[in-house]
């Protein structure tokens, strides 16, 4: 009697605990599967574990569910996956091998969990990988070479974690690199080459970190950077030549928003496509004489205190040649205090001031 109910309890267990878990070849319970199930939706049903799917899959969303951590080789059976969502599944570690087989794999979305762990290799196999979200996380340093398995990278989002620097190292592999998105950690330091790896970068976000001096040794070789946002950073100053290895390309840089005092004269020497700059809450007197007004097309200046004096001549003539006036207060000399630049009347003799200059320069 004993032995007919074992042999019964394992009857039912090899009928029912396939159809619990998922079987290969057929939906997981509670879950939603179209087309031939390829893709397999799980969505918020309690899940604490990885479910079995098809190797036909292709998505699998398992958000907002509690998966705790992913265990070293938990999608090893899903080697047709392309697409993996498992953002909101109260994630803290990733294992190393944690995506073994995923060899196909090109989306994967790892945003708002608690992941405070990376372990080295947990991205292995994932040389396809195109897109790779971590941003909402608790992430406070990424591993040397972390990203090496993904040569095919092109957009990695990072923001609101708590990485605190970037290491020489870190994106090594990552060469296809084009977007990086690290707004809102606590990155005070970055050392120098930490981007070397990364060259052609085309959009770098920086904004909301504690950077208190320009990381001109960590971006010296980048060389396309079209977008670069470096707000609510407390910079003080912007030194020479900030910008010339990728000035060809700069179109947006945003600079608002931080305490900035000044810029060096040199600052936005080699930059020569500018078109969308946002200077506004500032401490900014003046601007260097290296800044280009001729391809500018939005400016914002306001909330700064603008020193109304010849040294802003360049500015006052292309706010007069074009559509857009920006916002822009003097706070000195006195006699100007209140006005707005374009309506200053300190530019009128800055010309006859120029050729006395250059008359005295000849004598």
């Amino acid at each position: 009697m004993l032995g007919l109910s074992f042999s019964l309890a394992v009857i039912c267990l090899q009928v029912f605990l396939p159809t619990l878990l998922g079987a290969p070849g057929q939906c997981p319970s509670q879950c939603h599967c179209h087309g031939d199930l390829q893709h397999v939706i799980c969505e918020n049903i309690g899940l604490k574990k990885i479910p079995r799917v098809s190797e036909a899959t292709r998505l699998l969303n398992l958000q907002h569910n509690t998966l705790g951590m992913l265990p070293t080789g938990g999608f090893s059976e899903m080697k047709g996956l392309i697409s993996l969502h498992l953002q909101h599944c109260q994630i803290r570690e990733i294992a190393s091998q944690a995506f073994k087989g995923l060899k196909k794999l090109i989306y994967l979305y790892l945003s708002d969990n608690e992941i405070s762990a990376i372990k080295p290799g947990a991205f292995e196999d994932l040389s396809e990988l195109t897109y790779l979200y971590l941003d909402g996380n608790r992430i406070s340093s990424l591993p040397k070479g972390i990203f090496s398995p993904m040569i095919n990278l092109f957009i990695l989002q990072l923001n609101d974690n708590k990485i605190r620097e970037l290491q020489h190292g870190t994106f090594t592999g990552a060469k296809d690199l084009r977007w990086l998105h690290m707004s809102g950690n606590e990155l005070s330091s970055m050392q120098p080459g930490s981007l070397d790896e990364v060259e052609n970068l085309a959009i770098l976000h920086l904004e909301r970190n504690k950077l208190t001096t320009y990381p001109i040794m960590a971006m010296s070789k980048l060389r396309v950077v079209e977008e670069l946002t470096l707000s609510k950073n407390p910079l003080s100053s912007i030194p020479d030549y900030a910008f010339r290895s990728f000035g060809r390309y700069l179109e947006k840089l945003h600079l608002d928003n931080m305490g900035l005092e000044r810029f060096s004269s040199g600052a936005f020497e080699g930059v020569t496509a500018l078109k969308s700059l946002h200077l506004d809450n500032n401490k900014l007197k003046t601007l260097p004489s290296s800044l280009d007004f001729s391809t500018l097309r939005n400016l914002t200046l306001s909330n700064n205190p603008w020193s109304c004096t010849c040294q802003l001549e360049n500015l006052r003539k292309w706010m007069d040649s074009s559509r857009h006036r920006p916002d822009a207060v003097c706070a000195s000399p006195a006699n100007q205090r209140g006005k707005q630049i374009r309506d200053s009347s300190a530019f009128g003799r800055c010309k006859q001031k120029t050729k006395r200059a250059k008359k005295g320069t000849r004598h």
